[in-house]
């Protein structure tokens, strides 16, 4: 069975982004040893126009073939006019509103998602699956979701968008890696407690 991998940057106090989901504060984190540790460990988790820039858009998957993300993410690829940001894996968008997909790579999922992420992760594949976000996606999928990789950055935002836009559920992890860098940044992966 693959593994559904929910691997998400977040301030210390567990926000995604602002109030709006801008992310941006904390792309300064990602200097020449952070950028080098994902080059490394997970190249395919960069869309296409950032692995062309960062020079690794020949960089094999390391451990992903299949990418799910929510409407408010895919909306940013969107803009830059990127209708396949992730050309390099199979890419499906969580949405109740875009009723057709605007490239052939992409599949739209509007109906049953947790139906769907269960076919998917049935699936014979040495690669999982990448759940790139958003918060109401990781909150619908929290059941689903087998794997954390928490990129957490020395930032407080105090609000904003949370990790998981969901109802009061303790789910537990447990701890497994962790790698902290010198600019305060720290990955941590968990593995769900089944």
């Amino acid at each position: 069975m693959r593994k559904l991998t929910y691997f998400i940057a977040c301030s210390i106090d567990g926000f995604i982004g602002g109030p709006d989901g801008d992310a941006t504060t904390m792309y300064p984190f990602v200097d020449e040893e952070f950028l080098e540790f994902l080059k490394a460990e997970y190249p395919e988790t960069n869309p296409v126009i950032v692995r062309r820039a960062i020079g690794t858009d020949d960089f094999p998957n390391r451990r992903f073939d299949t990418v799910i993300q929510g409407r408010g993410s895919y909306d940013l690829a969107l803009k830059d006019g990127m209708t396949s940001p992730y050309a390099h894996m199979r890419e499906y968008v969580a949405s109740r509103t875009l009723t057709e997909s605007p490239h052939p790579n992409v599949e739209i999922v509007g109906d049953d998602l947790v139906a769907k992420v269960r076919e998917l992760k049935a699936e014979d594949s040495e690669f999982g699956i990448y759940l790139c976000g958003g918060s109401q996606l990781a909150g619908a999928l929290l059941d689903e979701i087998d794997e954390l990789v928490i990129k957490t950055y020395p930032v407080v935002y105090g609000t904003g968008m949370p990790m998981f836009g969901s109802d009061f559920a303790v789910t537990e992890f447990t701890l497994g890696e962790v790698r902290s860098f010198g600019n305060g940044a720290v990955v941590r992966t968990y593995s769900r407690k089944r």
